[in-house]
């Protein structure tokens, strides 16, 4: 009999076509409407973190540089009042085999894939982790195909995005390029269903555990160098796994009492599935049209249960405008000789401004850089956003306006960070998950997990509970 394969059918086969891919169910964590058990689905790959590093190290993944940005430290220290200007130092992911952090998320999940029998990797992603899982893949000797939102409905594709297709291609990876819409996770089920590959997701649990790496290395190469560990990290965040392995492997180092940042570029105003705001954008990550929603609504994912949940490890989030992750960008080459794309350089602009903040003898460490190349730079980008009528100019970057006007600061001392009402975004977290949970009344058990989920209190969750 032949299999249905319209939209809605396809759909409604979800969680037995995951179920089959991701070779793991998750109905076995499942507690209630509410909660599940979050450790238990994290532990269920079987993986230590020594067994992750050796995976890792395999494929030559991790233990990248640790740099200290002594120019960049001098700068801030100059536009900062006596006494403040914490020390800023540099992970360099760049210089993983694809060239980000995305390769440690890869290199678990391809090996996961390997094990347990599949033939190839299905990835939704049009960035980093795109080019990540082809690399992995080639090095297990599995097939990619990889799903790509690339163009808007006049088949215009951004410079970044087409980029990372060539380079899936370069690592053999078959990539199917569609528009923006809801056909991306319609066609990625019906790939994964009609070939029986692994579905790689960014949000399982592999993808975690090998971000954990991260967190390990900063807190450790931290404390080796320097006698003690770093007083705050930075961390650009989008749909969270990046904040999530990253304070997770801090705290595995003993350096739970960290402050984990996360950072995002401000583009509120741009609906990420609009036709229309597609090309209006800069940055195809590390944005609040990604990172709001995910700490809100953590579960909208492909799989049922997002394994990675920022809310419940963030202690600050900010946001930058996009002009001063261009300026950040153009910062860190010219001052310390390092040509990196855009993503890591969102929380390297968040870090500017928080280093004045700090004082002298305190570490900020921005936990990520990633490569770049001839669709990421920014002059690529910014001639791309003049073609589609932003303006582009010098100034206050406080002018930005998301999809009309990009503002590049004049100098250091115009960079500030935008902080989240953290306590907002918490009441909005559990407001929709007990929503989401229609006609059932959240036990103490679940008031509980809210709390941990949200790295609350449980008097805050049950202020937060509908009367």
């Amino acid at each position: 009999m032949t299999r249905d394969t319209s939209y809605a059918a396809v759909l409604a086969r979800k969680n037995e076509i995951l179920k089959t891919s991701v070779g793991l169910d998750y109905a076995r964590f499942e507690r209630s409407p509410i909660r599940f058990d979050y450790e238990g689905l994290l532990s269920a790959p079987g993986y230590s973190l020594a067994e992750v590093q050796r995976i890792q190290a395999e494929t030559g993944v991790g233990r990248t540089p640790l740099v200290e940005l002594r120019n960049v430290t001098d700068l801030v220290r100059s536009v900062s009042k006596a006494g403040k200007g914490a020390r800023i130092f540099l992970k360099d992911e760049r210089s993983n085999p694809s060239g980000s952090f995305k390769d440690r998320r890869a290199s678990v999940s391809v090996y996961h894939a390997a094990k347990l029998g599949y033939r190839g990797v299905v990835c939704a992603s049009s960035g980093n982790y795109a080019a990540a899982v082809a690399s992995q893949a080639a090095k297990r000797n599995l097939r990619a195909i990889i799903m790509q939102e690339v163009f808007d409905s006049r088949k215009v594709g951004q410079p970044e995005i087409l980029e990372k297709t060539r380079t899936c291609e370069a690592y053999g990876a078959e990539v199917w390029q569609l528009t923006v819409g809801p056909e991306l996770f319609y066609v990625m089920l019906r790939v994964v269903e009609e070939t029986g590959y692994f579905s790689a997701s960014l949000y399982i649990p592999t993808g975690v555990l090998g971000v954990e790496t991260l967190g390990y290395e900063v807190a450790t190469e931290v404390k080796a160098h320097e006698g003690r560990f770093p007083d705050a990290v930075v961390v650009t965040t989008a749909g969270g796994g990046n904040v999530s392995g990253t304070a997770r492997g801090l705290a595995k180092a003993g350096s739970g009492a960290t402050e984990v940042i996360g950072a995002s570029v401000d583009l509120r105003g741009l609906h990420m599935a609009s036709d229309l705001d597609f090309n209006r954008k800069s940055f195809t990550t590390g944005h609040s049209g990604f990172s709001v929603p995910f700490m809100t609504v953590p579960d909208r994912t492909d799989v049922p249960r997002n394994a990675a949940r920022q809310l419940r490890y963030l202690d600050r989030a900010v946001f930058v405008t996009q002009g001063e992750v261009f300026y950040a960008t153009d910062l860190l080459a010219k001052l310390e000789g390092l040509d990196r794309g855009p993503a890591g350089n969102t929380s390297l602009a968040a870090a500017l401004a928080i280093a004045k903040e700090m004082d002298r003898d305190e570490i900020l460490v921005v936990q990520e850089t990633e490569y770049t190349g001839a669709g990421k730079l920014p002059s690529s980008q910014l001639t791309f956003a003049r073609e589609n009528g932003i303006e582009v100019r010098r100034g206050d970057p406080r002018e930005n306006v998301p999809g009309k006007v990009i503002v590049i600061p004049e100098g250091p001392e115009q960079i500030r960070v935008e902080d989240l009402d953290l306590t907002k975004i918490r009441r909005s977290y559990v407001e929709k998950a007990v929503g989401a949970a229609a006609g059932y009344r959240p036990t103490e058990e679940d008031v509980r997990f809210l709390a941990e989920d949200s790295k609350s209190t449980v008097e805050f969750v049950r202020s937060a509970l509908p009367h």
